[in-house]
């Protein structure tokens, strides 16, 4: 008996007895279960710098030089930054931040088995199954395509079917679903300190302005004075001859002597 077709019923029959224990007042059954696969995880990593911080705004400098605004952050939003919390009104200019976006799927399927019970009211073969429920009703149950069925230990196919007989018909439905979870984790470090200056280079150039005073009116300046006019020749002409002829006269005597 194909017991695994998703979306069909599997008939299993018997006579006189349930294949399937069914609570007396409830005519339908459901069970539902859920087996894992082998999850898979995906690791991204971003990295910037903080530009700015607007209320709960944030603006981000990424590593690509693109700029990222996040808006609306909420107040419970953290970030470890050297070790300690931050709020999103604790960042400042300059602050290195790391998110980490941890990402694993899992594939899962969703197995829901329906039973129902009831006494065969009417079949036609192969295609459907009317089922007397046990408050009376009755239901029609679609026949899936080359389904089997059991009456006492053999295997029949739909046109063995016989009014009167009490079975319990069994869908399975198969539901394949894909469960993603996001896990964030934001770190960061503060802003490097800025460099000190060089031990030669003064720390504070004060600046002094000095007032300069206004220009004054300009004097008349003072009169070189003059030098004394330069004396006549004719007294040194005098003194030549003079003496000329005093050296004529002792000339003169030395000869006569």
């Amino acid at each position: 008996m194909n017991s695994r077709r998703k979306g069909a019923f599997s008939l299993a029959v018997s006579v006189l007895c349930l294949t399937f224990a069914v609570g007396t007042q409830a005519q339908v059954k459901t069970q539902t279960s859920t087996s894992s696969g082998q999850p898979t995880t995906e690791v991204q990593v971003e990295r910037g710098e903080v530009v700015r911080v607007d209320g709960n705004n944030l603006f981000i400098k990424m590593e690509d030089g693109a700029l990222r605004d996040f808006n609306n952050l909420p107040e419970n939003a953290k970030v470890m930054v050297d070790g300690k919390e931050f709020g999103i009104h604790d960042l400042k200019p300059g602050m290195k931040l790391q998110r980490t976006i941890t990402t694993s799927t899992t594939p899962k399927t969703v197995t829901t088995v329906q039973t129902v019970t009831g006494k065969v009211w009417q079949v036609s073969p192969p295609n459907s199954v009317i089922l007397q429920l046990e408050d009376g009703t009755t239901q029609k149950f679609n026949i899936p395509k080359d389904q089997k069925f059991t009456v006492n230990g053999e295997k029949k196919d739909a046109w063995g079917l016989r009014k009167g007989m009490k079975i319990s018909a069994t869908k399975i439905v198969e539901e394949p679903q894909t469960a993603v979870e996001h896990e964030r984790q934001v770190t960061g470090s503060m802003p490097p300190p800025p460099t000190p200056p060089a031990p030669d280079q003064p720390i504070l150039i004060a600046m002094v302005k000095v007032p300069t005073p206004a220009p004054q009116a300009s004097s008349p300046a003072p009169a070189e004075p003059e030098l004394p006019k330069a004396g006549s020749l004719l007294p040194l002409v005098g003194l030549v001859g003079a003496l000329a002829l005093a050296i004529g006269i002792g000339l003169r005597a030395a000869r006569q002597a």
